[in-house]
């Protein structure tokens, strides 16, 4: 029986923090407040997740003239200092660390694989993971997605509101009434006690 809880931090890298290419204002903020609350309650969690966006040629998602809907500017090239963790979870000590998009779009964290090439789904699956927190950026795209998939692969699902951060204050708002609306907890992380 599947009995453990999981962290997951979702794409919390340079290239979506103010100064990269696709910055999301208020991501290192986010960055550091998510340190500071693994710092606190690592012992929590049976397993500490990152995912990254790796992007190697993810096709029409990359675009000189992006839409920003389907279509992007360049951004976590797979390789690049910006693709990599955030500076501030440089002592995170993640228990599996996995990688999206090298050919894909891939906004959910369960759209990649470990080293190993283990999906995220089967790596939840074998630490009988039965319940995850998701934290990261950004809370309306890889985030939400993430939270969903999570959902749909019938694990009890939070989000922490204060660990994220959306594109934009609507579509934050737009993201949070959806995933509310599909059974996702919305908690600030203090709320834990």
């Amino acid at each position: 029986m599947s009995t453990g809880r999981a962290l997951l931090v979702v794409d919390v890298q340079p290239t979506f923090c103010e100064g990269g290419a696709l910055a999301v204002d208020g991501g290192n903020a986010v960055a550091e407040r998510v340190a500071e609350f693994v710092r606190g309650h690592r012992a929590d969690y049976d397993l500490v997740v990152t995912t990254q966006d790796w992007h190697i040629d993810p096709g029409g998602h990359f675009s000189d003239t992006p839409d920003f809907i389907d279509s992007w500017p360049p951004h976590g090239v797979a390789g690049t200092p910006e693709a990599e963790l955030h500076p501030a979870l440089a002592d995170l000590n993640a228990d599996v660390a996995v990688k999206k998009g090298a050919y894909e779009a891939a906004y959910s964290g369960f759209e990649g694989t470990d080293a190993e090439g283990r999906s995220l789904a089967e790596i939840l699956t074998a630490a009988a993971i039965a319940d995850v927190d998701v934290v990261g950026i950004a809370e309306s795209h890889c985030v939400k997605e993430t939270a969903l998939d999570a959902l749909d692969g019938h694990l009890r699902t939070r989000i922490f509101t204060d660990l994220t951060v959306p594109v934009s204050p609507q579509q934050g708002e737009a993201a949070r009434a959806e995933l509310a609306a599909a059974g996702v907890v919305l908690l600030r992380s203090e709320e834990l006690g």
